[in-house]
């Protein structure tokens, strides 16, 4: 897959956000049956089109969410406590979540791989939180809404989340 223009995926989710996220407040008050099932198909075309590695603007200009079990992880990893590692790296945010001090992440090599893939943070494991079982939750939380201008794999799942959601009426 070639690299990924963001500035392109950007200006497309900007274009279309307020439809989308139209589409995506309805869906969060929907009853109808088999959205998780929906969203797995749909994730499955998602990776034809987008590749992670050829991106990484989710590490470059987001910041993952840290759980205590993640700081100790981690920091066993660089052979640190917890406190040095969380000096060293991390904050707490407005939302008290603990979070990197900066951006883009220090553990994204030039690559655009992770550095500390095998132990990376939960949050980016499970990222871009397609297929969970709270979807329905994700989605009245407005999770893909706030995501779709970072993530292009994001606004391309949303995209055709409606269009198969629309072509099942």
């Amino acid at each position: 897959m070639a690299e990924i223009n963001v500035k392109n995926y950007r200006r497309r989710a900007l274009r279309k956000k307020k439809d989308l996220s139209k589409f995506m407040r309805e869906l969060g008050k929907s009853t109808k049956k088999g959205l998780l099932k929906t969203a797995i198909e749909v994730d499955k075309e998602v990776w034809k089109e987008v590749s992670c590695t050829n991106c990484a603007n989710c590490c470059k200009t987001m910041t993952p969410t840290y759980t205590k079990k993640d700081v100790n992880r981690i920091a066993a990893h660089f052979k640190m406590s917890y406190d040095e590692f969380y000096k060293k790296w991390l904050k707490k945010d407005s939302n008290k979540d603990i979070v990197n001090k900066t951006t883009p992440c220090q553990f994204l090599g030039k690559d655009n791989l992770c550095t500390i893939y095998a132990i990376r943070p939960v949050d980016c494991a499970e990222f871009p939180h397609f297929v969970r079982k709270d979807f329905k939750y994700q989605v009245q939380e407005k999770t893909y809404s706030n995501n779709m201008v970072h993530c292009p794999a994001t606004l391309v799942f949303v995209e055709k989340l409606k269009e198969a959601i629309e072509a099942d009426l």
